[in-house]
């Protein structure tokens, strides 16, 4: 039971007729590959601001605002299903089930990298922003960035790659997290970034990885401040 409903959620393909034209695909790929260079330029703004300061947060949004942006002028964006009951049906309890398995490994493998102080520190350099701000900004900036991520990454970025899309939009976001500098963070957008993938060549959409990253990040951000003391 539980190994089919995994084989549904991450690996059975739902059938679906989500062709482009040569023209759509390649109009896709140049607006995809545009925003990316936007999205590092900001990027490149967000790390040179004091993390947990207003402007840091505001370009947080603005950062969120050009992936968005850059999903939705690149094509039709598709939310997805995946068999329920051998019924195609919208992925929702799917998706938050998984993230908070996910979630929980991830508290799991916190408890012993706390305990490894290099790797601890690269943790309590990211939350310690979070101890200091005003929680309900934290869990908005949170979710708002991502369902960003996903609507481009998973989205847009996607679409325009022909082939072997899991592994270079994993590549893509992994790159993009590692530009932090913080290695406890890129590690984690690997594994997030595969889990998101499988969901997204599953169902067809955006809708089960927005799901499941969200339930991950928001969950995340409540446990490792308890978990590492900040």
């Amino acid at each position: 039971m539980v190994r089919q409903w995994v084989q549904r959620s991450l690996w059975d393909v739902v059938p679906r007729d989500h062709r482009m034209s040569d023209g759509e695909l390649r109009r896709r790929q140049i607006v995809t590959a545009a925003f990316v260079v936007a999205g590092a330029v900001v990027l490149g703004i967000l790390l040179r601001l004091e993390q947990g300061s207003t402007e840091f947060v505001l370009m947080s949004l603005v950062l969120a605002g050009v992936w968005t942006v850059g999903a939705f002028a690149s094509g039709r964006i598709h939310l997805g299903r995946i068999q329920v009951r051998d019924v195609p049906a919208r992925p929702v309890i799917q998706p938050l089930l998984i993230g908070a398995v996910l979630a929980g490994i991830f508290v799991a493998g916190a408890l012993v990298v706390r305990e490894i102080d290099p790797l601890a520190d690269q943790i309590r350099n990211v939350l310690g922003y979070a101890s200091e701000g005003y929680l309900p900004v934290l869990v908005i900036v949170t979710a708002v960035n991502g369902v960003a991520e996903e609507l481009f990454f998973r989205g847009a970025a996607y679409a325009a790659i022909p082939k072997h899309p899991v592994l270079w939009t994993t590549l893509a976001y992994t790159i993009a997290t590692a530009a932090t500098g913080n290695v406890m963070l890129a590690f984690a957008a690997i594994i997030l970034g595969v889990i998101v993938g499988l969901q997204r060549r599953a169902s067809g959409g955006i809708l089960a990885p927005i799901l499941t990253h969200c339930t991950w990040s928001l969950t995340m951000l409540f446990a490792l401040p308890a978990i590492f003391g900040v």
